[in-house]
């Protein structure tokens, strides 16, 4: 059994599936991937994501706003408490930081938007899903000043270099590898890969996006994650089951869910 531990199923292109989200994860299942962390990107996808959870038993959901989406209305607290009272929501996120092609007055917003995640998270001691890109000081920063420790999470689709995840392990956090590991550009993550210990990592598609080799430049889909288990043991030296089994474990112990076999 793989979880994919973060995939935006609201996002999926469903063509294949004659439109049906079931037959999408249906797919998947064949392939012994059996829960979905579907993760919010702005609070207008709430709605749809409840609706999933509470249609898929094996479907977990976040409450959150990307970075990218700091420009766009501010949720307050209110609305993120609110949302994140659903059974089904099992962390804060994405959230975090984003100065690729970054425009100097979203730095301001994107912090506060950070900030305020990261408060709910702790008023709700739900785990934090975390989004950096090239803001690795900022980041590391702002979860140390906002006691992020108290929660914990995992830094998603993780690009960075070894100092940055040990940083974060040493705040608590998991560190969750994409289809990213797969590409023949990625050796240093690779490499970092190989360092991060085994029961601190997260598997994940980040579906659509970011499909593994040798789907890379297709649509990626949740049926896709055992690419990335299979690269993740090929580095580890360690068998397929046992990614599996402690990548497993490891999702249960972030997100503070029992799993039961699907």
């Amino acid at each position: 059994m793989l979880i994919d531990s973060h995939c935006h199923l609201d996002r999926l292109d469903l063509t294949p599936y004659g439109g049906d989200l079931s037959k999408a994860l249906t797919a998947a299942e064949a392939k012994d991937v059996r829960y979905f962390l579907s993760v919010s990107v702005t609070l207008e996808d709430m709605p749809k994501l409840h609706e999933y959870s509470e249609k898929f038993s094996n479907v977990f959901i976040s409450v959150g706003q990307h970075p990218h989406e700091a420009t766009q209305q501010k949720p307050d607290s209110l609305s993120l408490l609110r949302y994140a009272e659903h059974p089904k929501v099992i962390a804060l996120g994405e959230t975090g930081l984003d100065y690729y092609r970054l425009e100097e007055e979203n730095e301001k917003l994107q912090e506060e938007l950070f900030r305020l995640h990261i408060a709910v998270a702790r008023k709700t001691k739900k785990p934090l899903i975390i989004h950096s890109r090239q803001a690795r000081l900022e980041t590391l920063n702002i979860l140390k000043e906002e006691k992020a420790r108290d929660v914990g999470g995992v830094l998603h689709c993780f690009t960075e270099d070894w100092s940055m995840a040990k940083c974060a392990l040493d705040l608590g956090f998991y560190i969750s590898f994409s289809g990213i590991l797969t590409f023949k550009n990625a050796e240093e993550l690779r490499q970092v890969a190989e360092q991060v210990p085994l029961e601190r990592i997260l598997i994940e598609t980040d579906a659509p996006y970011l499909a593994p080799m040798p789907m890379r430049g297709k649509p990626n889909e949740p049926l896709y994650l055992p690419y990335v288990a299979l690269k993740l043991s090929e580095i580890k030296g360690l068998s397929y089951e046992r990614i599996s089994e402690q990548t497993n474990r490891n999702f249960s112990d972030c997100f503070h869910v029992e799993l039961k076999k699907v």
